[in-house]
């Protein structure tokens, strides 16, 4: 059935290349919080190949929606996963399509290195 609404448009998204993230006694690191669960990783894993949305995700990693929305929230609050577009269901149901803010996250232990 033909659908006004481009289903999976093209994706020109190109995340940054690093990312530093110092752990020390002023500051507990939220982003080891967050990658630290299996489903994080296997998201991280799975956007690594291509941009996706909510529902690929789950799919991908054997998990329920929500729950792959869940992790996709808290990967998007430290900064290590973007929305980049929108896809539109063959129902015209929009989907926001989630990629990897960053390439590579060094880890620091004490002071930055200047």
């Amino acid at each position: 059935m033909p659908t006004a609404f481009p289903y999976r448009t093209p994706i020109d998204h190109t995340p940054r290349e690093r990312t530093n993230v110092v752990v020390d006694d002023d500051q507990s690191s939220d982003v080891l919080q967050t990658v630290s669960s299996d489903t994080a990783q296997q998201i991280l894993t799975t956007l690594d190949d291509e941009p996706a949305t909510t529902s690929d995700i789950a799919e991908a990693t054997g998990t329920s929606t929500q729950n792959a929305k869940y992790h996709l929230d808290r990967l998007c609050e430290v900064d290590l996963v973007e929305a980049v577009d929108t896809w539109y269901s063959r129902k015209g149901t929009e989907m926001t399509v989630y990629a990897l803010s960053v390439k590579e996250i060094v880890v620091q232990f004490g002071d930055p290195i200047s």
